[in-house]
């Protein structure tokens, strides 16, 4: 497995494992407010000021987080954190599903 979340499979390009780490580069306030879009059509809460429970078919995902110290780059310094997803009771097709929509949805870039 590797820090997106995905590995190999001969059965699929990738899996969508159980429990996995990323990087943001995000404030909180900015991840907060991402995540009624991001996690769209699904029932949440936040129980704690670092992390969500997102009500998945008959299971759920725990969203955790850590804020990081900011990243360095010359003068600038970019925002980071650290996020743990760990789904419980939810098949790797809804993980797929939930995940695809989730990571579009969190695409930054440039052009």
């Amino acid at each position: 497995m590797n820090v997106s979340g995905a590995s190999a499979s001969s059965s699929s390009p990738f899996v969508i494992s159980e429990a996995f780490s990323r990087e943001y580069g995000c404030t909180q306030d900015e991840w907060l407010r991402w995540m009624p879009e991001a996690v769209h059509g699904h029932a949440w809460t936040q129980p704690r000021e670092d992390s969500l429970q997102v009500s998945i078919g008959q299971g759920e995902l725990v969203l955790d987080w850590q804020v990081l110290a900011p990243r360095a780059i010359a003068l600038i310094r970019l925002p980071r954190m650290t996020v743990n997803f760990r789904f419980s009771g939810v098949s790797e097709d809804e993980r797929k599903a939930f995940m695809k929509r989730f990571d579009l949805h969190l695409q930054r870039g440039g052009g």
